[in-house]
């Protein structure tokens, strides 16, 4: 996850900052030092993207069209 899919991935589920911090346990400098594309260690950041994750968004990797978010799929439960 990089710096420009945190953000998206906040913007789409509504988050604020602070919300992802909660969300994440972590402090709110942190998330807002990641989205300025500092260096964060490896823990960190995988603790924030779990947190993006449970909350229904899905990374896209870079694929030659550039990395990515989008929203869950939301099970409803029917068939077809």
């Amino acid at each position: 996850m990089n710096a420009a899919q945190c953000k998206m991935a906040r913007a789409a589920l509504g988050l604020g900052v602070r919300d992802l911090a909660a969300l994440a346990e972590v402090a709110q400098a942190t998330v807002s030092r990641l989205e300025r594309g500092e260096e964060l260690k490896s823990s960190t950041i995988l603790v924030i993207r779990a947190a993006l994750e449970t909350a229904g968004v899905q990374f896209i990797e870079e694929n030659g069209g550039g990395a990515g978010v989008r929203l869950k799929r939301k099970e409803d439960g029917k068939s077809g």
